[in-house]
């Protein structure tokens, strides 16, 4: 067993009381990082250690009990105090950090990405940068919350989610044309999970999948945790190949749809109303469901047609969340289906997280939605991003990056590298000096786009990161 006693150095009697507790407390924290306490050791007896330390035993306690308090010490009834492990430091003293020798697949962007510390720059990423968001609005909304009800602080949610948000956003629905009835609408933690709710309720492991290729790289992620068949349908600047689809929802049976309909993750392209029409009678004709991301709503100059709106919530289920127009930490998202739908899908949020979204996420956003400050906001963010768009393709024009198309709004370009480059290899380069990109087959399931990479222009503001991306572009060409 570790020695302590007679390797702290005592502390002066004339400290405070508080200052020699913390100097036991951090004593012993010493002892277990430099391995002199290991786990399961015993700690001296309070009334060994307090006479060895020249303090009262009222203080060892109390060391004691912080110790305690914060896992590092474990107290036996009857026989002291033993190290439990939990403060020991791993063999390997680095600090833990995205693994950048992984091979890129669906999870590659994503763990760069949310690993990156704050010297990363991260033109591949989905998100707005913090300086984009309405930081002040969400204190405001914030600082509410702690006038809030005891409730609202401490307790679950409901089952389906903060009334008052949920009356929000049928207030928005119906301006977009879609009649929703309070039973068609339940909150999720985010966007994600509702989609992993969805899949849930309506896949088993085997079942076959349509996503658009090239799609969100997390569709593929989430869909592979499910073990399903996914299936590629080539995407055009006017919404999936319909031709493609149809033969796909004839020949492979399959179960769901999941696609965005408009601003499309990676490619920025919105579906067209012949094709969403088309689209709309091919899932009918052979009971395929669909699920419409409708994440990027928001970030459009005009409304564009809505899957789930020209079909009223029949084959089509509508998700969303507030994570890229407000803020990633108020984690909330929603799902409109049918009432039946909703159902079940109550039951497997109870079953996998115990009620709705924090209550305190939902009211904050309730707070920003209900006044004119989000309406301004998106304004704002949307003016930005029609400048950072034309400043980003100008730049990248200069390196021999083309967009495959212009879109309407939103924050992505999907733009064509010169031929014969690998953008995975880029990317790899482009790591090795702190800039994270997102390369084309991330997003692919054919794994066709190996010359096509995608920008968020709201991140690409640095020009180091054209610089990075030229010394990667050279080195492999």
């Amino acid at each position: 067993m570790g020695s302590l006693t007679h390797t702290i150095e005592r502390k002066p009697k004339g400290n405070e009381a508080v200052t020699r507790t913390e100097a036991l407390v951090e004593a012993v924290r010493a002892k277990i990082a430099n391995r002199a306490l290991g786990p399961g050791d015993r700690l001296p007896s309070v009334r060994r250690f307090a006479r060895t330390m020249g303090v009262s035993p009222s203080t060892v306690v109390e060391a004691y009990d912080r110790l305690a308090a914060a896992g590092v010490v474990r107290a036996r009834r009857g026989s002291g105090f033993y190290v439990t492990g939990a403060d020991s430091p791993p063999l390997a003293l680095t600090a833990p950090g995205p693994l950048r020798d992984r091979s890129i697949d669906p999870f590659w962007v994503s763990r760069q990405s949310l690993d990156a510390d704050s010297s990363t720059l991260k033109p591949g990423c989905g998100w707005l940068p913090a300086d984009w968001m309405p930081a002040a609005a969400i204190r405001k909304g914030l600082r509410a919350m702690g006038r809030a009800d005891g409730a609202v602080l401490a307790d679950y949610a409901g089952t389906r989610g903060s009334p008052a948000l949920r009356r929000l956003l049928l207030g928005r629905f119906a301006d977009e044309g879609l009649a929703v009835r309070p039973e068609h609408i339940m909150l999720t933690g985010s966007g994600t999970q509702a989609i992993d709710l969805v899949c849930r309720l309506l896949l088993r492991p085997g079942d076959t999948v349509l996503v658009d290729d090239p799609c969100y790289f997390n569709f593929r992620a989430l869909l592979r945790a499910h073990q399903v068949t996914i299936r590629g349908i080539p995407f055009t600047p006017t919404g999936p190949d319909v031709s493609a689809f149809e033969r796909a929802v004839t020949d492979e049976a399959p179960r769901l749809y999941l696609t965005n309909s408009a601003l499309h993750n990676p490619t920025g392209a919105t579906i067209s109303p012949q094709s969403a029409h088309r689209l709309l009678g091919a899932a009918a004709a052979r009971g395929l469901t669909i699920v419409e991301d409708d994440i990027f709503a928001d970030f459009e100059p005009a409304p564009s047609p809505r899957l789930a709106t020209l079909d009223g919530l029949d084959r089509v289920i509508k998700i969303g969340s507030f994570s890229k127009t407000l803020s990633a930490s108020l984690r909330c998202g929603y799902i409109a289906a049918r009432a039946e739908w909703i159902e079940g899908l109550v039951d497997l949020q109870v079953a996998t997280s115990f009620g709705g979204p924090s209550p305190v996420a939902t009211e904050t956003i309730v707070g920003i939605l209900a006044g004119g400050t989000y309406r301004k906001h998106m304004d704002d963010v949307r003016r930005r991003l029609l400048r950072a768009r034309e400043e980003v393709t100008d730049r990248l024009a200069t390196l021999g990056l083309v967009p495959w198309i212009v879109p309407r709004g939103g924050f992505y370009l999907w733009c064509r590298l010169p031929d014969g480059l690998d953008s995975a290899a880029i990317a790899q380069r482009c790591l090795e000096e702190n800039v994270v990109v997102a390369p084309g087959n991330v997003f692919s399931v054919s794994q066709s786009a190996t010359s096509f990479m995608r920008f968020n222009v709201a991140q690409s503001s640095d020009p180091r990161i054209f610089t990075v991306l030229e010394r990667a572009m050279n080195a492999i060409d």
